[in-house]
């Protein structure tokens, strides 16, 4: 039977079951709404109004009204919260936490007032540690006069009393790049670095830490970007006492007028030393004594120093001197590693050094005689050469030889610690120590503290009382030992090496990440100590 509709009544007739559908479906939308509404506070006749996706109450003002929230019961009669006091018959209403501050993200060839995270004015409370990545990381960078940092380095013929630290000085401190053809290092990462740029290097890895503040109330620590090793290393010889205390005094002066420095006196503070500890505690005011004062300064005792080697000093941490390699992806990483542990070995020991003939408590004339008497013993003696290089400062000669060799003596030098001792680690060697504070009693945040596990100790007493044949204690040691001690060399090189200064690592922590990670901790024990002792030190302003 042939529909008689005309085909204008049968659109009129879809459009209206189109038009009921939705209407009876938005119907069911706002009674599930009230129904949930009802549900949650009670019966109640007062009309609503819809915003979108959210619905609230309104009084017969229009003012929406926030459903209520069960009341919070407190031990005190009254407590505050941002400015608003409550008390145990009130209820709170529930506030969001203001947003986290912004992150750095990676930008290279960047200042570091670029790079530092203004967080909003009005948002003083502190991030939240579940919504923040950088909860407990914040690190904040006094803008120091630039004589203390940027000035010295435009003086880099005069830091050194034997030499021109210049060409040291570029790469943002790493140094020249090494080109090589031996094919005994990494293309791309390996550097020319001096062992005194450190203050350089970590100040540049600094300023592209990912968890920069301007805000210093935000900062689990704050840091004080002054070269103090390049600025003393020009005064250590032919200068009074005067001239070497110039710059430290002018610095504690500048700092101790900062508001960064009232809160807590500088015990949140630290810097770092590119040189060993004694060059900045001078004892004495006669002149000619070694070194500056600095650390024995009033301010400078509450403040903590990172240097390449302690003095025992409750405030003093070592961290790694700076070697050659500097990668800037965890892939140069991990390629590394992967090339020490498939390297071939011929000699059971090597020594890199020179003889000391003016030290009698020196062991190191002795070590080169055994070495010398030794077939399975690789000697690089340290000499000048064509041009007048030293073979020890040239990277290629001592990885080479270092890449070959089971054990690497490290003795002391002319201090208690040694560069090559981080040198050796990086080629896969198990080093040789003769003296615990060469790096037993030194690098605690980035050694283990079980330290047989990746070296072994010879006391030095025994070489110079003829004692111990270095040949024949090394011999002795299993090669099933000798394996699990290389794997945990090998496994130590990321800890002990400064990345490329503009790169971030990823999953790879290496000797930056950890010193900052141990300057943090430092701080909150700091912090907790001053909590339960109502230290006198500690200021709120």
């Amino acid at each position: 039977m042939m529909d008689n509709k005309s085909p204008l009544r049968r659109y009129f007739e879809q459009f209206r079951f189109v038009f009921l559908t939705i209407f009876l479906f938005y119907m069911s939308m706002i009674l599930l709404d009230y129904y949930s509404v009802i549900k949650e506070n009670g019966f109640s006749l007062k009309p609503f109004k819809t915003n979108g996706a959210n619905h609230h109450h309104v009084d017969n003002d229009n003012t929406p009204i926030t459903p209520s929230i069960p009341s919070l019961n407190f031990t005190q009669n009254n407590s505050t919260t941002n400015g608003v006091e409550f008390n145990s018959t009130q209820e709170k209403q529930m506030i969001p936490p203001p947003p986290p501050p912004p992150l750095i993200r990676d930008n290279n060839n960047v200042n570091v007032d670029e790079l530092i995270v203004t967080p909003n004015s009005n948002n003083k409370a502190p991030p939240i540690r579940n919504s923040d990545p950088c909860y407990g990381q914040y690190i904040y960078v006094h803008k120091l006069p630039s004589r203390f940092n940027d000035d010295l380095l435009k003086r880099c013929r005069s830091l050194l009393h034997w030499g021109d630290m210049c060409p040291y000085l570029t790469n943002l401190g790493l140094g020249p790049k090494i080109i090589e053809n031996a094919k005994v290092l990494l293309k791309d990462t390996w550097y020319q670095t001096n062992q005194f740029s450190l203050e350089v290097i970590f100040h540049n890895i600094m300023k592209h830490y990912k968890c920069l503040t301007n805000d210093s109330a935000l900062a689990s620590a704050i840091f004080v970007p002054y070269y103090a090793g390049l600025n003393v290393g020009q005064y250590l010889w032919g200068y009074d006492d005067r001239i070497r205390d110039e710059a430290p005094l002018a610095l504690v002066e500048w700092l101790s007028n900062q508001k960064e420095w009232k809160r807590m006196w500088g015990r949140d503070h630290f810097l770092i030393g590119g040189r060993t500890a004694y060059d900045f505690r001078r004892k004495s005011g006669d002149f000619g004594d070694w070194g500056t004062k600095l650390m024995f300064l009033p301010e400078a005792r509450n403040m903590s120093m990172l240097t390449i080697e302690t003095d025992s000093y409750d405030n003093d941490f070592p961290i790694p001197y700076p070697t050659y390699f500097h990668p800037s992806k965890d892939l140069q990483v991990s390629l590394w590693q992967k090339r020490m542990r498939r390297m071939k070995r011929p000699y059971l020991f090597s020594f890199a050094g020179a003889p000391r003939p003016n030290a009698p408590y020196s062991i190191r004339n002795e070590l080169i005689r055994q070495c010398l008497s030794s077939r399975s013993c690789k000697l690089l003696s340290c000499y000048k050469g064509k041009n007048n290089k030293n073979t020890c400062e040239d990277p290629v000669s001592i990885m080479s030889v270092f890449q070959k060799s089971i054990f690497c003596l490290e003795p002391s030098g002319d201090s208690y610690t040694r560069r090559s001792t981080f040198d050796a680690i990086l080629a896969g060697c198990i080093p040789v120590f003769f003296h615990p504070k060469s790096a037993y009693e030194q690098y605690r945040w980035h050694l283990p503290k079980d330290y047989l596990s990746y070296s072994v100790f010879i006391p030095e007493g025994d070489v110079r009382e003829n004692k111990a044949i270095i040949n024949d204690t090394l011999a002795r040691i299993s090669r099933t030992r000798i394996s699990k001690m290389r794997e945990e060399v090998i496994r130590l090189i990321p800890r002990v090496t400064y990345r490329e200064p503009r790169s971030r690592l990823g999953k790879v922590e290496d000797a930056f990440d950890i010193a900052v990670k141990g300057i943090i901790r430092r701080v909150e024990e700091i912090k907790k100590e001053i909590s339960s002792t109502d230290n006198v030190y500690y200021s709120n302003e």
